[in-house]
């Protein structure tokens, strides 16, 4: 979502070409190979379930997470063509290491507040940036982020406390790094 807001709002010059294969690009490395992933690990047993309910279980995804994010940073967005976004996922890739983190002392944080709460972040700074108006997108990012909390509440995935820590890890990283880009 932050690099389709990003290339729909950036008032820089960016041939569609070019961003139909850096969509192309980021869909395959953090939608699909996740998927991939996730059936391979569930087939192999490492996990029981899509939800990663035991902290334990959360230690390889995220491991596979974050390099993904990785090599997101090395081959598809470099930072001189597109410093907003490489230091966002830049951001994201600390949140990630931040949920590793975490996990290593037995913490569950939500990883769906973590994502929501970066790109609302994002969305901001970008419209601090560029000097526009995205008022509605971040009003929209707030209720996404409200009703992400909501849900995870809702189906008892997580305490009110692993959302909290999960909407800061999602902030921090972002706001650290936008004195680079902004």
């Amino acid at each position: 979502m932050g690099a389709i807001i990003y290339f729909a709002t950036a008032p820089r010059f960016i041939p569609i070409e070019i961003i139909r294969v850096k969509l192309f690009g980021l869909m395959i490395l953090t939608v699909l190979i996740p998927i991939v992933f996730y059936f391979f690990l569930k087939t192999s047993g490492m996990i029981s379930s899509f939800d990663l309910k035991d902290v334990k279980e959360r230690k390889i995804p995220l491991l596979l997470q974050s390099l993904l994010f990785f090599v997101v940073i090395k081959m598809i967005i470099d930072v001189y063509n597109y410093p907003e976004l490489y230091f966002f996922f830049l951001g994201i890739l600390f949140s990630s290491l931040s949920a590793i983190f975490t996990v290593l002392f037995g913490y569950k944080i939500s990883l769906h507040m973590i994502a929501s709460a970066a790109v609302t972040m994002f969305t901001i700074t970008l419209s601090i940036h560029f000097s526009i108006n995205l008022t509605l997108i971040i009003a929209a990012m707030f209720i996404v982020n409200g009703l992400v909390a909501t849900s995870r509440l809702h189906y008892k995935a997580h305490t009110n406390l692993e959302l909290i820590l999960g909407f800061v890890i999602g902030i921090l990283p972002q706001l650290t790094l936008v004195s680079y880009w902004l």
